[in-house]
């Protein structure tokens, strides 16, 4: 299955909506509750069904990356891509998450209905909605003539009318700016806060990584000159180097233990350091 077509039939078969674009799924609402079908335990009351700014695009893909995350599921995902609700971006993902249920479903029934609670799965009315400010002032302007033609005019009144650009329609422009550019920097903002959030958990993955070596090395005995010691000090002289490459003295590189050689043995015992996978994400 790989159509467009066939993909939206799944997704609206599974979760009984009713999309009928994949640029619509760029919400992130259906990614999260194809997720749910897999694994069963999203918080799906914090999913933003009837989303339809940016701004609550990327919070739903945060939920969704969360869930990767504890599920371990190894798929980058692109947030500042896919909120853009383009159609490739959308359709790869899409086409990856298929296949990934079918790895992974239970295989049982799923109540798509009863796990949102009743809230509606489908689209809202654009996958790329105008501004509530830029739809509001669009309603008001087309009222305004309807309105203009149904109230009579005083006799001897002539009508008037009002150029583009003057003192009347002037304000109304940069009010339409100010507000489009507080929602391009709230987006913005967002955006970087899921990179941010990212960026610190690989940060952190890493290091402890890194310090279960250290204290692994520095727990362990070994004989006095023998290879292993050799090699614990070689790699400690790898985990205290700074940028320039200069170690500590205590830390420093022992005589012997440089070249491929050491490196390679190091490499050689590395399965026997102890990971914990709970660490993992």
């Amino acid at each position: 299955m790989g159509s467009r077509q066939e993909l939206l039939e799944w997704v609206n078969g599974l979760l009984q909506t009713n999309y009928g674009k994949v640029e619509q799924l760029g919400t992130g609402a259906a990614y999260c509750q194809i997720m749910d079908s897999i694994y069963g335990d999203m918080r799906l009351e914090r999913v933003k069904f009837n989303a339809n700014q940016e701004y609550e695009y990327v919070e739903n893909f945060k939920i969704l990356h969360n869930a990767m995350a504890k599920h371990r599921v190894d798929k980058p995902i692109d947030p500042t891509r896919l909120i853009k609700c383009r159609f490739q971006d959308n359709f790869e993902f899409l086409q990856w998450l298929k296949r990934h249920w079918d790895a992974y479903s239970p295989g049982t029934e799923y109540d798509a209905v009863g796990r949102r609670n009743g809230k509606p799965g489908g689209p809202t009315d654009s996958a790329r909605p105008m501004s509530s400010a830029s739809s509001s002032s669009a309603g008001a302007y087309r009222a305004r003539p309807a309105a203009a033609a149904a109230r009579p005019r005083p006799a001897g009144v002539a009508h008037v009318a009002v150029r583009p650009g003057s003192r009347t329609t002037a304000g109304a422009a940069p009010q339409q700016q100010q507000q489009q550019a507080l929602q391009d920097l709230t987006r913005q903002v967002a955006e970087a806060k899921v990179m941010i959030e990212t960026a610190e958990k690989e940060r952190d993955f890493y290091f402890t990584k890194l310090r279960e070596i250290e204290v692994f090395i520095q727990q362990s005995e070994f004989v006095a000159g023998s290879e292993l010691e050799g090699m614990a000090k070689h790699i400690q002289a790898i985990l205290y180097s700074t940028e320039d490459g200069a170690v500590d003295e205590a830390d420093g590189e022992q005589p012997g233990l440089q070249g491929e050689p050491y490196a390679e043995q190091a490499v050689g015992h590395m399965e026997q350091l102890h990971v914990d996978e709970e660490e993992t994400f």
